[in-house]
């Protein structure tokens, strides 16, 4: 950790998709800083809350809880609110980028997607905001993708799903803005989670991305936090409805 914010320290933190990958890594930052923090994911929670507590002596609460699931999602919204206190920040990182052709998607697939990559962050927002307009204050942070940017074929319904998360994270800005509720996102480059080495990461693929990128060495979930960590805190006081790009300079040179 290279910055502190104080304004974090004992503050209800609630991230989605927080068991692994990306979503692990923002549940450690914020433990870090001293959040109260508790998270969702569909897998079980153990892991995460031991490796947490490891790190930052700080052990989170995790709930298995599947967030396409709108009653499971807003129990669990509430459990966190009553061991933590309402949240003040939301992290909405559930994310699954199984790759896919157009022609070989069924109506099952497709609600699948929809509904992990974009229905969740609609719903888990809609909880949140009754707790956060009584303190009249909240930041949530949407996590989006450089896919849709960068017109990639390969998981077109995932795409459309962050295309769909910068179009709300724009429009809830506007609506919630004057209830002192910020809304941005992070728009993240190709980070390399143990599910992106096991599945995609060949050498071929690493190389081509490389490439594309200014800065030269590959993300990891770490290099999400501090920008997640700006975003929720007062150092970002007059921002919203932006979209910040975590790339390594992709979509710098993309064009």
């Amino acid at each position: 950790m290279t910055a502190v914010f104080h304004d974090l320290d004992g503050v209800p933190v609630l991230v989605t998709g927080g068991g692994s990958g990306i979503g692990a890594a923002l549940v450690q930052g914020f433990a870090a800083q001293g959040a109260r923090v508790a998270f969702l994911d569909l897998l079980d929670p153990a892991a995460t809350c031991d490796a947490t507590e490891a790190a930052t002596g700080a052990r989170p609460l995790g709930l298995q809880c599947d967030v396409t699931d709108d009653d499971a999602l807003r129990a669990a919204v509430a459990e966190a609110a009553r061991a933590q206190g309402d949240a003040r920040v939301l992290v909405n990182a559930a994310a699954l980028d199984n790759r896919h052709a157009t022609m070989e998607v069924d109506a099952a697939f497709w609600q699948k997607m929809i509904d992990v990559n974009l229905r969740s962050y609609f719903f888990a927002t809609q909880a949140v905001l009754p707790g956060m307009r009584a303190a009249g204050q909240g930041a949530i942070v949407n996590f989006s993708s450089i896919s849709y940017m960068m017109g990639m074929g390969d998981y077109p319904i995932y795409t459309a799903a962050n295309a769909g998360i910068t179009a709300l994270t724009r429009g809830w800005a506007r609506e919630f803005g004057a209830e002192g509720i910020r809304v941005n996102a992070v728009a993240p480059g190709w980070v390399l989670t143990e599910r992106q080495k096991r599945l995609w990461a060949t050498p071929e693929a690493l190389a081509a991305m490389m490439d594309r990128q200014c800065l030269k060495r590959h993300l990891d979930p770490g290099d999400m936090v501090g920008p997640v960590l700006f975003l929720a805190s007062r150092a970002s006081a007059m921002m919203t409805g932006q979209v910040i790009a975590v790339d390594g300079g992709v979509v710098t040179v993309a064009a």
